[in-house]
């Protein structure tokens, strides 16, 4: 029996996960997605993700990858696992993998979108989605501290390393948005700390609202050192929109 290795982007909601990466006790999406493939393929399969993501945070571009003996067409595959899936969880797209090839490893760039509400009443809503922030903040101010965090930058202030010692990070882009209440941070990197994008957040919101100088930003990324950035903005902003690859192979 032929052995597939296989690619696909994912979408979940993250608010009743305790995050990507298996865990001995709760609910994770790499778990249910190995119980999706072990009841469509009847065999216990890994699967590998592009990024571990926290508890709470969502994704609408996840990639991962795994092995299977699948013996029909792919596109039946993707149906089979979407039938099985919880509603919170999607195959988006699937498609086969060069054997060199690794969702991680093999990622250039990565991008997350954090979404802050700005207004004085909380959103029923939005609340799984979006962080309230009542006061009112500055989009220029946020931005200019946001500029300060592109290039590459010892980024410990703001994180852990997943791998290793360092905590070097490359920052492509970082900008601020906004569309009436909504404010969006979206980030573009080769690879981020565990936790660097909500702490990098927090940070900035202390900037946007006035609290801190922009200057200060620069002070924290200097100073190495995770107790002088402000406590990370909460899990249900974040969301990994999508993770690049250098080859031009469409699945």
């Amino acid at each position: 029996m032929c052995d597939h290795y296989i690619r696909a982007v994912i979408a979940y909601d993250g608010a009743d996960f305790l995050g990507f990466q298996w865990q001995s006790a709760g609910r994770t999406v790499q778990g249910v997605l190995e119980a999706a493939l072990a009841q469509v393929t009847q065999a216990t399969t890994r699967v590998v993700g592009a990024g571990r993501t926290d508890a709470g945070v969502h994704a609408q571009g996840q990639v991962i990858a795994f092995h299977t003996a699948w013996r029909h067409p792919l596109p039946a595959l993707q149906r089979a696992l979407n039938a099985v899936l919880p509603a919170d969880v999607a195959v988006m797209q699937l498609g086969l993998a060069e054997l060199d090839w690794h969702p991680r490893f093999s990622a250039i760039r990565r991008y997350y979108r954090y979404t802050v509400l700005n207004q004085p009443l909380r959103s029923p809503l939005e609340r799984r989605y979006a962080h309230l922030v009542t006061e009112p903040l500055d989009l220029g101010a946020l931005q200019a501290a946001a500029e300060i965090v592109v290039g590459q930058h010892d980024f410990a202030s703001f994180g852990q390393p997943t791998q290793g010692d360092s905590t070097v990070r490359c920052v492509y882009d970082a900008r601020w948005l906004r569309e009436e209440s909504r404010l969006f941070f979206d980030v573009v990197g080769n690879a981020f700390l565990r936790g660097m994008v909500r702490s990098l957040v927090g940070t900035m919101l202390q900037v946007g609202s006035g609290f801190w100088p922009v200057e200060r930003m620069s002070a924290v990324l200097a100073a190495r050192d995770r107790a002088q950035a402000a406590p990370p903005a909460p899990a249900c902003g974040l969301c990994l929109m999508q993770v690049e690859y250098e080859e031009a192979r469409q699945m």
